[in-house]
């Protein structure tokens, strides 16, 4: 089955920061950088599926992956640092030291109409755990089936 133009198998769960989070959604931070150790990279064209984490502790929104840059993190730094792209220093301090750093370029990003909360999601699905960094949505994974197609479909 396609969704808005993914395969469901293309889908992912990210837990990034709230105020990069907020600034993705304010289309003020145009990649997403993560340290490659032991996962595959993200594929271009997937979908991202946010869980803001911190106090949030929400699933919030999506964005679909650009251009997906995978390289060493002063290559990574050196490419996606230019003037508007909202990364800031810390984001080197994130990558920094890592064998291999992927960029995702942010396109297309989207809110839902409300967030979905950790506990929201615990009463559905008990002991559900957020990723730490992300994970791919397997076909039939509980929290894809029973929250976030029905998020999706609210974008319609």
């Amino acid at each position: 089955m396609v969704k808005h133009g993914v395969e469901e198998d293309n889908i992912y769960l990210m837990s990034i920061r709230p105020q990069y989070a907020n600034a993705i959604f304010a289309r003020r931070k145009k990649y997403e950088l993560r340290k490659l150790s032991g996962v595959k990279p993200v594929e271009e064209g997937s979908i991202i599926v946010v869980y803001s984490s911190g106090n949030i502790k929400s699933i919030v929104g999506e964005f679909r992956a650009g251009e997906i840059i995978i390289d060493l993190p002063e290559r990574i730094w050196a490419t996606v640092t230019s003037p508007g792209s909202g990364i800031k220093g810390d984001a080197w301090a994130y990558i920094r030291g890592a064998r291999r750093a992927m960029a995702i370029k942010v396109e297309e990003p989207k809110l839902y109409p409300r967030p979905v909360s950790l506990d929201e999601i615990r009463r559905i699905i008990p002991g559900w755990m957020p990723p730490f960094s992300y994970r791919r949505m397997q076909p039939g994974d509980r929290l894809y089936e029973l929250v976030i197609k029905r998020l999706r479909r609210t974008l319609d």
